[in-house]
């Protein structure tokens, strides 16, 4: 979120409305003469695609750490600000005209511009786009590429190609960022609320599936940021799990998925959390939900390493503030005017325990992908905000993205770089930025280098609208129980707890990795044909598997146990076991392993060094067949 009238204009409306171009030909990076290459080679050296994740951190394909030390690189989501005439600086942000296209192409050539990323010290960009660029198809503006005459009768789409063809030479990783759906400044009551506002959401998935299998071969083109900072529109909101068209863990569950399997699976799937939700009054409801929906309800990908979730912070802004001033504006506190002590609980609760918290569904690497503040601040609470805001993020040594990286010269002054009509830079790098201190300190900080062990991994399985088939061997398999709602944990992780109602489910490789026999088959039990070492749970019917396979996934019709499904173990399995009984409590581990992943509900969770051997229920009055019991095994 850039400084934008959104809490003014929401509130205002609120109260008032009861065809594919081939992909461009790289723009030269530098040459061996050029005292940048050295830069560029040094980075290119230092890590290796593609990138994916273990526990909290991102990590390279030898496994070792990449930090992302990241910023955004916007323009090409567009710069009109939605009235006056398109043609006129002026009725752009800050007057600066990006013509679909990443900021600076007109004044500086594309090799100076990486010249200056590399001495800014990062190692990665956020780069934005919007979907109506994708489908622009008129050549920009000549003047819109005066400094790199190379791009002239491009489309903007092409201009990105080659944008991001120059970016990945010279080492840097490229995360794309689907950040509006038309190409209008962001984030007001702008049509770009959410990912489907003025598009259906057929349209934005297969915009994505586009992008993604276009830069497939080129893997430093590293992740997939969904969408950009969802809110309210002036009549409703987006929400976390509710299953509607306006369900933005569905939206990103559905589409994280098939970017995986559908188009290139070698990327990171970045999901931010809900920026605002409610109407901005004094007198109504209202808020920034962030992150903490996730701590009852995370994605579980098709890939279990892949995900990244992500949040943006600005001073100006708050927990229950928009940033908006004067009309619009409530009298709740902006994240700048809390005390260091209380802007760190509260950073903690809406973000960053995905990554402090480890051994959950939830845990992954936290990027905070937006955060920024003028170089021309003279409030010393924003100042002192943003000295926090990098002491928490380098305590934390938590990935990162500045907004923004380029600009003109006389036009705002947020941006790390300026640079005038005649290509000249100023900013950050040069004289007395008051950022430059907090900034240095962030991007040269100490933090975790090197090899990254495996960790044991735990995932949820929501069945609450849909299945949640998240095996790609069982999705090979098909439709094992027509007309049932189906939970399977990601392929090297296996069931090990259930909930009395509702379906959610958790899967863990805990005290086990690759149990299951990549050869081996799977096995649908509808029936007690396999209870064969006596009657663990008497009087309940009980499906349970056979010797040597253990539970991956279930199914229910409404709420009754239809079916599980098991696999088979690549080494024989012990019968020796307990029954675990959870139709009238709680009846998990102590400190709850894995996390509560199933809130409200009733839960049975087997202990790490178990496995689901089988699902006992009944349909005595009153019981409906949920699941009552499971069957924990010694591993």
């Amino acid at each position: 979120m850039k400084r934008t009238l959104l809490g003014a204009a929401l509130a205002a409306a609120l109260l008032t409305a009861g065809t594919t171009a081939a992909p461009a030909a790289p723009v030269p990076g530098p040459t061996a003469a050029d005292p940048a290459s050295a830069a560029a080679t040094a980075l290119a050296d230092s890590w290796q695609p593609p990138l994916s994740t273990r526990g909290r951190h991102v990590v390279d394909a030898d496994g070792d750490r990449f930090k992302l030390k990241s910023a955004n690189w916007h323009g090409a989501q567009g710069s009109w600000t939605g009235s006056g005439d398109q043609a006129d600086p002026a009725n752009h942000n800050a007057g600066e005209k990006s013509d679909q296209m990443p900021l600076g192409l007109d004044r500086v050539p594309v090799a100076r511009i990486l010249a200056d990323f590399h001495a800014l010290g990062i190692n990665s960009i956020r780069l934005p786009f919007s979907n109506e660029m994708l489908h622009d198809q008129r050549p920009v503006p000549d003047a819109a590429v005066a400094a790199n005459p190379q791009l002239r009768g491009k489309t903007p789409l092409q201009v990105f190609d080659a944008v991001i063809a120059a970016t990945t030479a010279d080492g840097f990783a490229v995360v794309l960022n689907n950040h509006t759906n038309t190409s209008r400044w962001c984030c007001g009551l702008d049509g770009n609320e959410r990912w489907n506002t003025s598009q259906t959401t057929a349209q934005w998935e297969n915009d994505w599936l586009f992008v993604a299998k276009r830069y497939k071969e080129n893997k430093r083109v590293a992740g997939a940021d969904l969408y950009n900072e969802v809110r309210r529109t002036v009549t409703d909101d987006a929400n976390w799990g509710w299953g509607d068209d306006h369900d933005w863990w569905t939206a990103t569950q559905r589409l994280g998925d098939r970017l995986l399997t559908e188009a290139n699976p070698d990327l990171l799937v970045i999901v931010e959390g809900i920026n605002w939700q409610g109407i901005p009054t004094d007198l109504t409801p209202h808020g920034r939900p962030t992150l903490e929906p996730a701590r009852t309800l995370s994605h579980t990908l098709v890939a279990s390493d892949k995900l990244v979730y992500s949040a943006h912070f600005y001073g100006y802004t708050g927990p229950n503030h928009t940033g908006a001033t004067g009309t619009g504006e409530t009298h709740d506190w902006r994240y700048q005017e809390l005390s260091r002590d209380e802007l760190f609980a509260t950073l903690s609760r809406q973000a960053f325990f995905v990554a402090a918290d480890t051994g959950r569904h939830y845990t992954a690497p936290l990027w905070i992908s937006e955060f920024g503040i003028g170089a021309d601040e003279t409030d010393p609470k924003a100042r002192a905000w943003f000295g926090n805001l990098v002491d928490y993020l380098v305590a934390n040594d938590t990935d990162f993205a500045y907004w923004p990286l380029v600009g003109f010269t006389g036009h705002g002054r947020w941006k790390l770089l300026d640079y005038d009509t005649e290509g000249r830079r100023s900013g950050i790098l040069d004289g007395s930025d008051w950022r430059a201190a907090d900034w240095n300190r962030l991007v040269t900080a100490p933090g975790r280098t090197g090899p990254v062990p495996v960790t044991d991994t735990w995932r949820m399985l929501n069945l609450d609208h849909a299945d949640a088939v998240q095996s790609l061997r069982a999705r090979a398999r098909g439709d094992w129980d027509s007309g049932a709602r189906k939970g399977v944990c990601p392929d090297g992780l296996r069931l090990v707890g259930l909930a009395h109602r509702d379906g959610r489910g958790l899967c863990t490789d805990t005290g086990a990795a690759r149990l299951a026999d990549p050869a081996g088959g799977f096995t649908v039990v509808t029936d007690e044909r396999y209870v064969r070492e006596g009657d663990w749970a008497g009087g309940y019917s009980k499906l349970q598997c056979p010797r040597d396979r253990f539970v991956v996934g279930y199914s229910v019709r409404g709420q009754a146990v239809s079916a599980v499904l098991c696999a088979a173990a690549g080494r024989a399995l012990p019968v020796t076991g307990r029954t675990l009984w959870f139709d009238r409590g709680d009846n998990r581990p102590a400190g709850g392993p894995g996390g509560e992943f199933a809130q409200g509900n009733y839960k049975g969770q087997c202990a790490d060094g178990e496995y689901v051997a089988g699902i006992a229920f009944t349909g005595a009055w009153a019981k409906g067949k949920t699941p009552d019991a499971l069957l924990c095994r010694t591993l």
